[in-house]
């Protein structure tokens, strides 16, 4: 591959890492959650990682290898982290339900079903819609 082929490969490259991390920042700059920035600053970070290999890559080293390996394993553990301690888990999801609690969940469920299966079945029967639009 010839030099200039390489060379615009490379700024094109690096034009749109640098998109992608700028988008990245103002999403983690914008929010409006934690997650939402921890999710930005992750792609940065995978932006980050891209930059480095591609100058690796454009300057032929091999010695920012290690590099790329410890800044991937950085944003990994952060990023698992930061989901492990956020995720909050709602008082009633850990407890268990009882017998009679799951029956009446069934019955309500079952009975929610039926009544949209009716009101199908009316609206079919009688060509349209309760206000007598045909569908």
């Amino acid at each position: 591959m010839s030099d200039t082929v390489y060379l615009v490969i490379v700024v094109v490259s690096a034009v749109l890492l640098a998109a992608g991390a700028s988008l990245a920042v103002a999403r983690a700059e914008r929010g409006p959650s934690m997650l939402d920035r921890t999710i930005a600053l992750d792609v940065f970070t995978t932006t980050l990682v891209g930059a480095i290999a591609l100058e690796a890559a454009f300057s032929r080293r091999t010695d920012t290898i290690p590099i790329l390996v410890v800044l991937s394993l950085v944003g990994f553990v952060g990023s698992v982290t930061i989901a492990r301690f956020a995720s909050v888990e709602p008082e009633d999801e850990g407890r268990i339900r009882t017998a009679e609690e799951i029956a009446a969940e069934d019955a309500a469920r079952r009975e929610a079903e039926e009544s949209d299966r009716d009101s199908a079945v009316d609206a079919e029967h009688h060509g349209g819609a309760p206000d007598g639009e045909v569908r």
